[in-house]
């Protein structure tokens, strides 16, 4: 099985080639469902990381996604035995 790890850009200053021209800020007002403040405040905790940041991350994950299944790719997800399982985001 042919394997490729990228690294996503999780800051301004990282891979700035690779992202399109946009405003250095912008600020959002967002509401969020109590399932994502659940998670958002367990990453938090869990990587030490801001709430910002964790916010982010996830953005520019989802962008990723997003680019790959647009190339016809698939999201896989690979268990302790080896097994892939195809994710779909719905």
């Amino acid at each position: 099985m042919n394997r490729t790890e990228r690294e996503l850009p999780v800051d301004q200053d990282q891979d700035q080639d690779q992202l399109p021209p946009h405003p250095d800020t912008e600020r959002y007002s967002v509401t969020v469902c109590p399932p994502a403040v659940t998670i958002v405040s367990e990453l938090v905790a869990a990587s030490g990381v801001s709430k910002s940041d964790v916010i982010n991350r996830a953005i520019l994950l989802l962008g990723f996604v997003e680019q790959e299944r647009a190339k016809g790719h698939d999201l896989m997800i690979r268990d302790t035995q080896g097994a892939l399982e195809r994710i779909h985001i719905i």
